[in-house]
């Protein structure tokens, strides 16, 4: 029997994952925007409402998320409620993960980094790695509107960097995209510096300076490949190259 991934309106090229909403738009929003620029789809899935988050409650973060969705034309974004603060590995919550997957059938998926200081970010990470690779199982049985589902793995993980300066392994040229990208970033309004705001709760994004210091980051990565803005990758293997020239084109 082939198990091949059937064709449907919801499968899509790239899935990012995000513990938070706004994790997707923050790290990887840029290179989501090239992806649709390249003429494939894109789908988004928040593993939490936020609804632990300092600033907003979770009906604001639910109105940005459907903001930054229209503004990005993601084909599609899902919200989980796994728990803010908790995102346990459990079996219901990676059967969770696991039917998103296959209800979208990726060949890539985007994640948390697993080097991150915030605690949800790390339970993230590990639950969409182990999620990526069940997904494929066949006697792990799930379903989706009633139907039974068909295994599927992603052909590819990438880790978007956040928080943490590390290294990439991967460079993303996003100077044609960055700019639009922030559009998105700012659907999350609550969650940032705004002027004419009284005395708020200070968080770290909440910092005047953290913007700048995304494009800062941008800007540094890009410099890296000799470009105007980058976006950094980590990988949880080795990257195989099977066409050399499409890898490494002549001029």
């Amino acid at each position: 029997m082939s198990l091949q991934p059937e064709r449907s309106e919801e499968r899509v090229y790239a899935l990012a994952f995000g513990a938070h909403p706004d994790d997707v738009e923050l790290a990887c929003g840029a290179t989501l925007l090239k992806i649709m620029a390249e003429g494939h789809t894109v789908a988004v899935c928040d593993l939490t409402r936020g609804e632990m988050g300092t600033l907003g409650t979770p009906e604001t973060r639910k109105a940005e998320a459907e903001e930054a969705t229209a503004l990005m034309g993601y084909q599609s974004r899902t919200t989980l409620n796994l728990g803010d603060s908790k995102l346990f590995n459990t079996e219901e919550n990676m059967k969770e993960i696991i039917r998103v997957i296959r209800r979208f059938q990726p060949d890539v998926v985007f994640a948390n980094s697993p080097d991150e200081r915030h605690p949800d970010h790390l339970k993230a990470s590990k639950l969409v790695t182990e999620a990526a690779y069940y997904a494929g199982l066949q006697q792990l049985p799930t379903t989706w509107n009633g139907t039974t589902q068909k295994p599927h793995r992603p052909r590819h993980l990438l880790y978007y960097i956040q928080f943490k300066h590390l290294e990439p392994d991967v460079i993303v040229d996003v100077s044609t995209t960055f700019e639009a990208s922030r559009k998105g970033v700012l659907a999350f309004g609550s969650q940032f510096y705004r002027e004419g705001v009284g005395e708020e709760p200070k968080t770290l994004i909440q910092r005047r300076e953290f913007l700048t210091g995304l494009e800062a980051r941008a800007r540094y990565f890009g410099e890296q490949i000799g470009t105007l803005y980058g976006e950094g990758f980590q990988l949880p293997t080795t990257m195989a190259i099977h066409t050399f020239t499409t890898s490494f084109p002549g001029s």
